[in-house]
Formats: structure tokens, sequence, C-alpha cells
């Protein structure tokens, strides 16, 4: 534990201060930006406890975050008629919902996660494969739940008062939107999320699914429950993908089946590799890096080389560039720091 007037301590309150005082002083494109990376975190703090710690390869991440985005939905939403077909909605109060949303994530890795604990490697990667697959077909046929391929409307999030759309609520004369309002709840859920993680890797949960990563058949003769600990860290992890999913929905404002494809699913493998397998800050480094990356280049293209502005051609798109860096990034991280990038400041910490 770091002493209490350690440089690594006041940085940590100096950071704190830095989160808590942006929403005054960024415009909205910012805040987007920071609670959209905020919610990739989580997301893939989960694939971290799965993949990173216990040594399960899931490439259906994206399934469970369409679970909790569409569960958000129909747990919020009114029953409503758009695009000439009726839409289901139970009408329960949001808070409630994004709790529902988030078990419902739970339950439907609850329902994979005997095949999860029996099968591993390349075997559970083609199994979670699947998931992908069968969530796209229901996604844009089930149009009751999802409203097809046309998505539907997300409903705010209302919480302690505050609802969580474009309505202004001034503070200290800074009028407050959804964007504000988003980033404080976005924050507050990374920071009870990271620190749960945190605390299941270093007491004997955590101890125990490392023991599974690094040598299955030595864990179970020591007395580990394999199949066990990697049923429930399924679970655990769908459920960090369920609460990812409800805050993206809430950022886009309506949910649209095909983001919630095989590139998504990819890119939290990228996250968890670019910032270090096996940790939650690892994860955080990874998923500000990979979600930010493409926005920033969106935002700058008229200023950067080989770059266009979407829709112009001329040069590469936003998205497929940031895909080129960030697997550049991915083959330099495999090959000359196989830590991620929490290696970097692990070292630099050591050194200081």
């Amino acid at each position: 534990m770091a002493p209490l007037r350690s440089p690594r301590t006041y940085a940590w309150i100096a950071g704190g201060v830095l989160m808590l005082a942006l929403p005054f002083y960024v415009d909205r494109f910012w805040l987007q930006a920071g609670v959209f990376a905020m919610a990739a975190a989580i997301g893939a703090i989960g694939i971290n406890l799965l993949t990173g710690a216990t040594g399960q390869l899931s490439m259906g991440h994206a399934f469970f975050l369409a679970v909790g985005a569409y569960g958000y939905c129909v747990f919020a939403g009114e029953s409503t008629v758009e695009s000439g077909h009726r839409l289901t909605g139970l009408g329960l109060p949001s808070w409630l919902a994004v709790i529902l949303a988030v078990l419902l994530a739970g339950v439907a890795g609850g329902l994979f996660s005997p095949i999860a604990g029996r099968l591993r490697g390349a075997y559970l990667g083609i199994a979670t494969l699947a998931l992908i697959f069968i969530g796209q077909h229901l996604l844009f046929n089930a149009r009751g739940l999802t409203g097809g391929f046309n998505g539907r409307a997300v409903p705010p999030l209302s919480l302690f008062g505050f609802t969580f759309d474009d309505s202004e609520t001034v503070i200290a004369a800074v009028p407050f939107q959804s964007s504000e309002k988003l980033w404080y709840a976005a924050l507050l859920a990374l920071l009870a999320g990271g620190l749960f993680a945190r605390g299941v890797l270093r007491s004997r949960p955590g101890r125990a699914m490392n023991a599974i990563r690094d040598h299955r058949i030595a864990a179970g003769v020591m007395g580990v429950p394999v199949a066990r600990y990697r049923a429930a860290v399924f679970v655990l992890s769908s459920m960090y993908a369920g609460l990812a999913g409800v805050l993206l929905a809430l950022i886009f404002q309506r949910t649209v089946p095909e983001y919630f494809g095989m590139t998504l699913s990819l890119e939290y493998l990228a996250m968890i590799v670019i910032g270090g397998l096996g940790t939650v800050r690892g994860a955080v480094a990874g998923a500000v890096f990979v979600s930010l990356l493409p926005q920033l280049l969106t935002r700058y293209s008229d200023s950067l080389p080989l770059v266009s502005t979407p829709g112009t051609g001329g040069g590469l798109a936003p998205g497929e560039a940031a895909r080129y860096l960030y697997g550049a990034a991915i083959v330099a991280v495999v090959l000359f720091l196989p830590g991620g990038l929490t290696r970097l400041t692990m070292t630099r910490e050591k050194k200081s």
C-alpha cells in the first residue's frame, strides 16, 4: 500500500480532482469521448478478468454488451409502435432497468457457463464466436424487442432526481446536459467496477484464477474447483459487459444491431492486450487507447496526412486508420512489451 504522502498518492488525488472538474471546462465532444472510453473500460475490465486473469479466450463479449443495451431498452422503455411494428417495453424505473439489464447479462453468461467451465483455449473461443452469430440473428429478427435493423430509442436514465437527458441542470452557472450528467454516472460505475475487480484479483479468488491460467492441472491438484471458477468468472465478465452495454446505449441514445458484431469483440481483445493482461489498470489503459483513437482521428482528420474526412474519400477513413494503428500496437506490444502499457508505468514506479 502506498504511503499517505507518496507521489503516487498525490497523483491519484490530482487525477480524481481533474476527472470531477472536467465537465465544467471541456466541450461536448470531449465529454462524450470520455464517457465512451469509461464505458469501454468497464467492458474491458470484465473480459480481462476472463481472458487476462483466468486464461479463457472469449470472442463473444459483444453479445453480452448487446444483452445489457437491449435489456435496458426493454425494461425501461414503453410499448410503442415504431417503423411499422410494435416494440415491447415494460416501463420500469430506469435505475431498476439498469440493475435488471446487468443481471440479465449475468443470466445469459450463466446459461453459457457450463460450456465455459469445460472448454478452454481455441475451443472456447470458437464456442463463444457462435454467440455473435446467434446474437446478430436475434437482434435483426426479434423486432418486437430490438426494433430490427433500425434499432430502438434508448430511454434516458433517471437517478437521484436527475434525468440524464439534454434538459439543462445549472450547477455553478454551468449548464449540465446529458454528456455532463453521464460523465459522473460513468465515472462512478467505472470506479465501483474497478475497485471490485481489483479486490477480486488481490484476494483468494484472484489467486485461484491466476493458478488456473498458469496451469489448470496443477490448480486442480491444489484443490481449486477449476470448472466452477471458470463458470463463475464467465458470469462476472458477462455482468461487466452488460453494464458497459447499458452505458453505451445511454451515450448513443439508440441501439443499432450492426454495432454489436465481431469487430466490437475483437476491439475488446485488443484493449486488454495493448493495456496489459490480468490487471485493472491494463484494461482501463487499453480501453482509453482503442476507444479514443478513432474519435480523435475523426475530429482531426483535416489536419492529418493519409486520413480523410468521413465520406470524402482520398485517404483512409478514420475508423480504418484506427484499426491499422491499434493493430500495429498489438504487434508492438506482443514483440517488445509483453506486459502492455501498464508495464511502462510499473517500470517507472520501480525506478522512482
